[in-house]
């Protein structure tokens, strides 16, 4: 399942997703993965959750973070929720490629909570990705 928060900079999608990713720590019977670009979240995600630097890997398009992702969901069968901050800027606000990444993502993640972040505006947005929303 996949959930995207989108919305302009500033507008509290990475506030949320944090305090998903804590809640999901305390509730899920498996392990909790966030994936960000740099480092940023380091203080604010509980230890108990696998935190991810994109920048550490050179995940810099939506080919990469699909095939980042997929690699993550091969190696630990028990990832029950993958969280993902900025996805959009981590591969380049390219929006075509993000939405195709979607779809694919779509596919292997159907027995995972699969929660992204975007910034981009709701009016701005074509509705293969509001469908997400």
């Amino acid at each position: 399942m996949i959930k995207l928060f989108i919305g302009g900079k500033g507008s509290g999608k990475t506030k949320t997703l944090i305090e998903m990713v804590n809640n999901a720590t305390s509730t899920s019977n498996g392990s909790v993965v966030c994936i960000e670009k740099g480092d940023k979240l380091i203080h604010d995600v509980t230890y108990k959750a696998r935190l991810i630097d994109t920048d550490a890997y050179a995940v810099v398009d939506a080919e990469a973070l699909y095939g980042f992702i997929a690699g993550i969901l091969a190696s630990n069968s028990d990832i029950t929720d993958i969280f993902v901050d900025s996805a959009l800027k981590i591969i380049g606000n390219d929006v075509a490629a993000f939405e195709t990444m979607l779809k694919k993502l779509e596919v292997i993640t159907k027995d995972v909570n699969l929660v992204m972040t975007a910034s981009i505006a709701v009016d701005e947005c074509p509705d293969a990705i509001k469908a997400y929303a």
